[in-house]
């Protein structure tokens, strides 16, 4: 086998016992995937994937920045093309450098799609790569690896992509209208509308203007112009809203202010000190309009987007080279909190990449503010280790339950299953510990690792 069956479980004895116990408990539960970036168009089209190579390595940035970080070009291996030419080739690169993911997450979650997808034992390798490649892509080729199939095969409940406000979401409508019953559902991802420094932002909002019927020229059109939009991904199944900006400000301005900000940005004259602060508002803005629709409303930010500029300029965003950086939290959220923070109603789930904050400023401020509730040990550090790191340094202020168990946040499909099952062992190793070192009940135990893997996230993100 590729994987041990204890994997990740404690090496002390009394709570290793304990944790396979918890895991033989909670590992037949559904998935829920509140948050994640696969493509509604495989589930609309259900059309086979179309080589190992596109599935594994093409839209999967910890792949490929791992093999771009030791000299292989982004060229090599496809990336930015919208057909890899010799998708062979591209697999027997990535196979030649498998070793560099030794001790990783990504080495991980790939060995479980091999193995428990694929009935495949022997570790990849240069020697095997065409054995593994001629395996998958035979597979590919069946009606049991189309992705509806592989859909319920995953056990899905609910799997949520991510989309823009300006997306038609014509691909969740064919699913919807087809005979097939899956719940997938648009995330409300308003970067393109909200963000001045996203290419494009003054057209971006005229076309939202456009498809809303409304006056974007003006701060008060803008607005029931973004409304207008939650309203449509709300109607399609939408439960949650999505905010990656660069940091967690907020701002509390006026009418007038505000007014008069939208104007300045949309001309394209802001500053860079009045493009955060408009990023501050809307924040606000957002919170406010969560408080009328209800839709959950997640903030992502630390990270520095696209750090690697001659990257960025050839093959655009979102090519792995996103970097995270330190965080506040504690008073760039206040203006929003002196606001809503008392709003029982209101749910805002906060993500880091700053893991200095968890016991600091996250789980204080979750530990306290009825409105807020921490999301899972994110990106960069949603290893076993990172989600490790994350419950030790939480659960002692903010406990279990003003968390929300585990988002995947992934847009290789495949790995789905795989994160989630990682998420589930770690869960279980550390309440193993908790139980072997007499802190808690073994039955309590049982009933937060059901809450971690299928509760909080069904409760938290309304589904």
């Amino acid at each position: 086998m590729l994987l041990h069956p204890d994997r990740l479980f404690p090496a002390d004895p009394c709570a290793r016992r304990i944790a396979r116990q918890l895991y033989a408990d909670i590992s037949p539960l559904p998935l829920v995937s509140p948050h994640g970036h696969t493509q509604a168009a495989w589930f609309a089209r259900n059309e086979p994937f179309p080589d190992p190579a596109t599935l594994f390595v093409q839209p999967d940035h910890y792949v490929f920045r791992m093999l771009y970080s030791q000299g292989v070009s982004l060229d090599e291996l496809g990336i930015g093309q919208s057909e890899i030419k010799d998708p062979r080739k591209v697999w027997r690169l990535f196979a030649s450098h498998y070793y560099l993911f030794r001790g990783t997450p990504t080495r991980m979650w790939l060995d479980y799609s091999f193995q428990e997808e694929f009935g495949l034992s022997e570790r990849l390798s240069e020697k095997n790569a065409d054995h593994y490649y001629d395996v998958i892509a035979e597979k590919l080729q069946t009606p049991e690896f189309r992705p509806r199939a592989l859909y319920e095969k995953f056990n899905l409940e609910v799997l949520a992509t991510t989309d823009s406000p300006l997306d038609s979401l014509e691909d969740h409508q064919k699913i919807r209208d087809s005979v097939w019953n899956a719940r997938i559902i648009p995330n409300y991802r308003p970067d393109s509308v909200v963000d001045p420094d996203f290419p494009g932002f003054a057209e971006n909002v005229a076309r939202l203007g456009e498809q809303t019927g409304q006056d974007t020229a003006s701060w008060q059109g803008y607005l029931q112009a973004l409304r207008k939009a939650r309203e449509r991904f709300r109607q399609a199944g939408c439960t949650a809203t999505d905010h990656g900006h660069p940091t967690a400000q907020t701002a509390n301005l006026d009418e007038a202010e505000a007014r008069k900000l939208f104007s300045e940005v949309l001309s394209g004259k802001a500053s860079a000190d009045k493009r955060e602060l408009f990023r501050a508002q809307i924040l606000t803005e957002m919170a406010a309009m969560s408080l009328e629709d209800g839709l959950v409303m997640q903030i992502h930010p630390g990270s520095f987007r696209n750090h690697n500029v001659a990257l960025f300029g050839r093959y655009g965003r979102d090519m792995g080279a996103d970097i995270p950086k330190a965080t506040d939290y504690v008073s760039a959220l206040q203006p929003l909190l002196t606001r809503f923070g008392n709003e029982a109603r209101l749910t805002i789930i906060l993500f880091t990449l700053d893991e200095s904050t968890y016991s600091r400023e996250l789980a204080p401020l979750a530990g306290h503010y009825p409105c807020l509730r921490l999301g899972p040990a994110w990106w960069f550090h949603d290893s076993p280790e990172g989600m490790m790191r994350f419950r030790e340094q939480v659960t002692e202020t903010a406990g279990f339950y003003n968390t929300v168990g585990f988002n995947d946040d992934t847009r290789a499909f495949l790995s789905i299953p795989a994160r989630h099952d990682v998420a589930r062992r770690v869960d279980c190793a550390y309440l193993g510990r908790l139980v072997a070192e007499h802190r808690i009940d073994e039955d309590e135990a049982h009933d937060v690792a059901h809450a971690l893997t299928y509760r909080l996230v069904k409760e938290a993100y309304k589904l």
